[in-house]
């Protein structure tokens, strides 16, 4: 991608104005049509939301994306929307345990109450917050015993798919479990052994950065610095590493540029958390410069292969090794075109990455590297403002999304073709919407000069 250096975040306050007016359209739609019955919105054809069945992980997405634009708006009916939702829909999936998503759908809803509870933007509630607190402790203890533990005694939590599987999402779903540490839960075991939930957050984020992100030393032939593998399979009967795998990417030995995005934004919000810790609160774990050494290794080779690898716009194909990339020419000396015949673009992608790309680069300038901070914040603008505008920002009164051209299951062929196209094209996903309003809420809140945004607040 082509950095442009002399964006200033002022200069998307404009768009992101916009973007929060199409915002609520969208919201309020969803809400006047969706019947709960249905399951959970995760996808639109033809404008209009749908589910698929694969997980129930967009929920949290959906009344998140209510809370967020109260955030934004101070909108009280946007609050309402999240706020009821939350309480009457959201308990199943704290006590799911056959998930890694607990922090896609808990934080983005029981999180972000308490946070704006906390920083006084809603009036606090103290048996409200209770309620959402024991929600999080909960969430955070179940997620972390989905353990699977590998040869070197340390472990990972498992996706959906099983024990011996490893997925680069869960780094961001993660985050439920820092703020359980935080509230003092633990994970109760047998015995009434009380089970650390930093230790497993930190034996995750470490196993997730050896075996699922690549740094170029060798240890296969496609060991490319940056490259992500969506999935890593591991030997549940001795611990051993088998082989990296896909679901949603085109190969185990191309990146799936999603995954990539987790990558990026999962531990650019960890480095933003533990960096409010001390050496004595990770004293047992060697200090903090150990814990976070690996996270600041991973996420400099990922954000670097994004730049690399991404339209000089900001937003990459779905996978940097989709076969009909060849028939696109230099397709990243040129913006990105979601039009085109032959593979789709990611949306979704770039709207995660963007906010991972501006959080390490906060987060380099906060410790006086500059020069670094700057690259990665600059990056992460240049994607939000292609972002925040047409092609990519829904303006229609009849579709339901807010994020166009955001791909689910490429592999599986569930994402929408339209007659006329060859492509996936035009669509918007819950994650793509959902994370599109966290961006802009990052960003504005700097722009208005509000407290951060994080998960931990």
């Amino acid at each position: 991608m082509k950095i442009n250096n002399t964006l200033k975040i002022h200069n998307l306050k404009t768009k992101i104005d916009r973007f929060f007016e199409y915002s609520g359209e969208k919201i309020l739609s969803i809400e006047d049509t969706w019947l709960p019955e249905n399951g959970t919105p995760v996808f639109t054809v033809a404008g209009t939301y749908t589910t698929r069945g694969w997980t129930e992980w967009t929920q949290g997405f959906q009344f998140g994306s209510a809370i967020l634009q109260y955030d934004a708006t101070g909108d009280d009916q946007f609050l309402e929307i999240g706020r009821r939702n939350t309480i009457e829909k959201m308990y199943p999936h704290v006590t799911h345990i056959g998930v890694h998503d607990h922090g896609f759908n808990n934080v983005s809803t029981y999180g972000n109450l308490r946070r704006l509870m906390r920083e006084g933007v809603m009036p606090m509630n103290e048996n409200e917050m209770h309620f959402y607190e024991i929600a999080l402790k909960s969430s955070a203890a179940v997620q972390a015993s989905r353990w699977t533990q590998i040869k070197d005694g340390s472990g990972y939590i498992a996706s959906f798919n099983g024990p011996h599987s490893l997925f680069s999402d869960t780094i961001r779903s993660l985050r439920v479990l820092a703020v359980g540490h935080t509230l003092g839960a633990v994970l109760m075991g047998e015995g009434d052994v009380a089970i650390n939930l930093l230790e497993r957050l930190i034996q995750h984020s470490q196993t997730t950065a050896q075996y699922n992100v690549y740094y170029g030393e060798g240890r296969d032939a496609f060991d490319i610095p940056g490259r992500v593998v969506h999935e890593s399979i591991f030997n549940t009967n001795d611990g051993n590493y088998r082989c990296p795998s896909t679901q949603q990417g085109y190969s185990p030995f191309s990146t799936w540029t999603r995954g990539l995005a987790w990558i990026i934004t999962g531990y650019a919000e960890q480095l933003e958390f533990f960096d409010t810790l001390s050496d004595d609160d990770l004293e047992s774990f060697g200090g903090k410069a150990e814990v976070t050494s690996h996270m600041k290794k991973a996420i400099e080779a990922t954000a670097d292969f994004f730049i690399e690898n991404t339209a000089q716009d900001g937003i990459p194909y779905w996978d940097t090794g989709a076969p009909g990339l060849v028939e696109l020419g230099n397709y990243l000396s040129k913006p990105s075109d979601p039009y085109n015949d032959y593979e789709p673009v990611d949306s979704s992608a770039a709207a995660i990455a963007a906010q991972g790309l501006i959080r390490y680069g906060n987060f380099l300038t906060k410790h006086q590297e500059n020069e670094s901070g700057t690259k990665y914040y600059q990056a992460g603008l240049t994607v939000a403002n292609t972002l925040f505008d047409e092609p990519y920002l829904s303006t229609s009164d009849s579709h339901q999304g807010l994020l166009l051209h955001s791909v689910y299951h490429r592999p599986n062929g569930w994402d929408y073709v339209p007659e006329d196209r060859n492509i996936p094209c035009g669509e918007a996903s819950m994650w793509g919407d959902y994370h599109a309003r966290e961006l802009a809420v990052l960003l504005l809140r700097e722009i208005e000069g509000k407290p951060y945004l994080t998960f931990f607040s």
